[in-house]
């Protein structure tokens, strides 16, 4: 988009100018240039540039891989790496940074360009699914989990679910699955959040990836247990054993 504003974070004096001069170009309003992590995070907190392209290696021992995890921690900037490495080490660091484009040097001005309105665009469409998320962990039994009923988001519209009606929630990275007999939904929330919601007294969680209703337990052989109707074993986490046996009535 012209007119974004754009931080460079590269020790090359020559080579960021040469960017920068690429940027400007292209329309692009380039905020400053940065060559390690204190002034990268000042011009980051001070400017609040729309993208950063950042030099995963940086002659002054610092890892711009490091410098944008710091940014992802404090601020909701999307970055893009450069580098001129391309071996399978450096890629896999660079994604658990969580970047939003990789750029192999020596690039073109079409490489930036596509590479910036795509980062842009994503980063974009990644705060709208989180503010779905807030949205619909509001939704989620209204915040009173005395009520029976819960709201689960799907597509564009809220579909009102007895809680009777859910088996098990599962953990699966960003987002959780809430099953039920017939049906489930894949919501982009956290466990912690969805435990909020639904309450203790119907459910408990077994395990920190899962969290079931108690009415559906069938039959409980350590370390797993299995729900009414189902043929997957559910895993029971150690430190969870006690609260659940404290809770089923044995005789």
């Amino acid at each position: 988009m012209a007119n974004s504003k754009v931080l460079v974070v590269e020790d090359e004096l020559i080579v960021a100018k040469d960017i920068q001069h690429n940027l400007e170009r292209l329309g692009y309003d380039v905020i400053g240039i940065a060559s390690e992590m204190e002034e990268s995070l000042q011009l980051v907190g001070e400017k609040e540039p729309d993208v950063v392209l950042m030099d995963i290696m940086l002659r002054n021992g610092e890892s711009g891989i490091d410098i944008a995890n710091a940014i992802r921690k404090d601020y909701k900037i999307p970055v893009i790496f450069l580098t001129a490495y391309a071996d399978v080490a450096t890629i896999e660091k660079a994604k658990k940074a969580e970047s939003y484009g990789y750029i192999l040097k020596p690039f073109k001005s079409v490489d930036l360009q596509t590479n910036i309105e795509l980062a842009i665009n994503k980063h974009a469409k990644d705060l709208e699914i989180e503010k779905e998320r807030d949205v619909l962990a509001n939704y989620i039994g209204q915040g009173d989990t005395n009520t029976n009923d819960v709201f689960i988001r799907t597509s564009n519209k809220l579909v009102k679910l007895k809680k009777e009606q859910i088996l098990y929630v599962e953990a699966l990275k960003d987002y959780v699955i809430v099953h039920l007999e017939n049906n489930k939904y894949t919501l982009h929330t956290t466990m912690k959040e969805i435990e909020s919601k639904l309450g203790n007294k119907e459910f408990i969680r077994i395990h920190r990836s899962f969290i079931v209703q108690m009415d559906k337990i069938e039959s409980i052989e350590l370390p797993n247990l299995r729900l009414e109707g189902e043929t997957q074993l559910l895993p029971i986490g150690g430190s969870y054993k006690d609260e659940l046996f404290s809770r089923i009535n044995m005789i």
